[in-house]
């Protein structure tokens, strides 16, 4: 049961399709401890990668495994592909967009070839985090089967 509407304001999308799941199952410390930011994660089931608000792109990293785009509400969202994929130098990353571009949410902005990367030994879950932490008044999160650029899996209350 989805629980959160996209028509709602305040909405994160899923990224990717396939398993929403809490952040501190993501293998990785500084996903898990909430170092960088509070969000979700997926275990994603297909290559396509959606942008989860409508913003503008901040950063692509060089490596393409990480996104960052602010929100046209001011939030500040990080896209990471991947558990240590910044060590495949970009290889199984297709990129759509560029720094600077308008996005809506449920835009395709790459592909990720999650059977490449598994085929290299990495782990694909795939965090979605919200940096800027101070800016948020309530969080709150669904996790389970999600649909790229459709479900909702986080809804926030700004200060």
């Amino acid at each position: 049961m989805q629980l959160f509407s996209k028509d709602k304001k305040n909405v994160i999308l899923a990224q990717q399709t396939g398993e929403a799941v809490v952040i501190t199952d993501v293998p990785d410390p500084v996903f898990s401890g909430k170092v960088l930011g509070d969000g979700i994660a997926i275990i994603p089931s297909s290559n396509g990668v959606f942008s989860p608000v409508s913003g503008t792109i901040v950063q692509i990293a060089h490596t393409l495994h990480a996104i960052g785009i602010e929100s046209d509400d001011g939030m500040e969202v990080l896209v990471h592909l991947g558990i240590d994929t910044v060590k495949l130098n970009g290889e199984g990353f297709t990129c759509y967009v560029e720094v600077g571009q308008h996005i809506v949410a449920g835009d395709k902005l790459m592909d990720m070839d999650i059977q490449f990367i598994e085929e290299k030994g990495y782990n694909t879950i795939s965090p979605c985090i919200i940096t800027n932490l101070n800016d948020i008044k309530s969080l709150e999160f669904e996790t389970g089967s999600v649909i790229g650029g459709e479900t909702a899996v986080m809804i926030y209350k700004k200060q």
